[in-house]
């Protein structure tokens, strides 16, 4: 929690609850090579901390979430470099996404091509009614390279994907929340307490049973229905061998409130 970091900033919010910060807004929040490598190490550090439950993402300043990568980077690679930059966004996103607990995207503003990437990369987006999505990069003479193409289309269909992706044109918020890309809508002053009294309610519930449901989401959304519902079975069964079902049941039939120690 001390380290100093030069693109990020990372800070626990409470009990269960990190949040880290994009603080480039001089740059709209850009992911470049040092930032994407901060995120790395700020991964790395939650997997090790059994007390995580929530972590909140967001971007510096109320214009972005993060405008894309970093296009003075890019400008000068070839195929080579241009390849091996976006299998390390590929790495570290897919890294946050398998984190063991929910990690929630707080869009304040920008979220284009990298960023756009980044959001969808959490489990789901919160968004200011100031907040716009795209995948602009054919402007840029390139296709999305750290997932766009793979996670939107699994979002929002494979129409509005390749709409979004054939014209780079962006969208707002409300037709982000229709097409299922993000969940809700905050005025921009209230979008960060209202993530927060989300992340807040998530921490009340069992540990184990939260990382549960994400495994089984997360491992079974490619799996057909037949198999997926078996692993989900198995998973059940799992959560009655822990201390917080007995803790969870008990509280309810003793109409009291549980309290949850993650076994």
């Amino acid at each position: 929690m001390n380290t100093a970091y030069e693109t990020i900033i990372f800070e626990a919010v409470e009990a269960g609850i990190y949040q880290l910060t994009l603080n480039r807004p001089k740059q709209l929040n850009a992911l470049n090579a040092t930032l994407l490598d901060e995120i790395q190490a700020v991964v790395a550090a939650l997997e090790t901390r059994t007390d995580a439950r929530v972590l909140l993402l967001t971007g510096a300043g109320d214009k972005a979430f993060a405008a894309g990568a970093d296009i003075s980077q890019m400008v000068d690679k070839g195929m080579v470099e241009g390849q091996s930059f976006g299998r390390k966004g590929q790495r570290v996103f897919r890294r946050l996404e398998t984190l063991p607990f929910p990690v929630i995207a707080v869009v304040n503003g920008y979220a284009l091509g990298g960023g756009c990437e980044l959001a969808m990369s959490c489990d789901w987006i919160l968004a200011s009614d100031k907040a716009q999505f795209g995948q602009p990069e054919v402007s840029l003479g390139v296709t999305p390279g750290f997932g766009g193409t793979q996670r939107l289309t699994r979002l929002v269909g494979r129409g509005r994907s390749m709409e979004m992706m054939t014209t780079g044109v962006c969208i707002d918020a409300q037709t982000a929340c229709d097409w299922g890309l993000a969940n809700r809508i905050y005025p921009a002053d209230e979008l960060m307490p209202a993530a927060v009294k989300m992340a807040q309610t998530i921490t009340k519930q069992a540990p184990y049973a939260v990382a549960m449901c994400k495994q089984v989401i997360h491992r079974g959304e490619d799996l057909e229905l037949e198999t997926a519902c078996v692993m989900e079975e198995q998973v059940f069964g799992l959560c009655f061998g822990t201390e917080d079902k007995k803790e969870g049941m008990s509280a309810f039939v003793e109409k009291r409130k549980a309290v949850f120690k993650g076994c």
